[in-house]
């Protein structure tokens, strides 16, 4: 398992640049974490459970938190803040990166999402509940 020796966040580019012992570096976009998150909101339970996510084009980090000596949690400004990046699952984003965001703008494509209007800010899928009004309202 490579183990990084150097993280850093960039806030103006959004990417978070990781280096490893095996001499391989990565600079992966926040989006695409924010997309590929661990975290069970993201992946759901088991196969076929998982949940396209869309509008995260702006998407920020504002806090990297360690956990143990095997990952970390980036608390995005979207308010998610449950995925555990591990080192192994980082290494995979970063190695894995041109087959990943294909596969996610294929998924955005067959949720009818036109070109790359998904990762547009504000975007939300269709017939999903939008949050803020009353239920029951009229």
């Amino acid at each position: 398992m490579p183990i990084p020796t150097e993280l850093t966040v960039h806030q103006k580019s959004r990417l978070l640049d990781i280096a490893f012992d095996d001499g391989s570096a990565f600079s992966i976009p926040f989006e695409l974490m924010r997309v590929y998150s661990p975290s069970a909101e993201v992946k759901g339970h088991g196969p076929g459970q998982e949940t396209l996510q869309v509008g995260k084009r702006e998407v920020g980090i504002n806090g990297v938190e360690p956990v143990g000596n095997y990952a970390v949690k980036p608390l995005f400004s979207d308010g998610h803040e449950s995925g555990i990046f591990t080192w192994d699952y980082l290494y995979k984003l970063g190695s894995e990166q041109q087959a990943l965001w294909q596969d996610y703008m294929q998924r955005l494509q067959a949720a009818g999402f036109e070109g790359d209007s998904g990762r547009a800010s504000g975007t939300v899928l269709p017939g999903a509940l939008v949050r803020g009004g009353v239920c029951g309202s009229k």
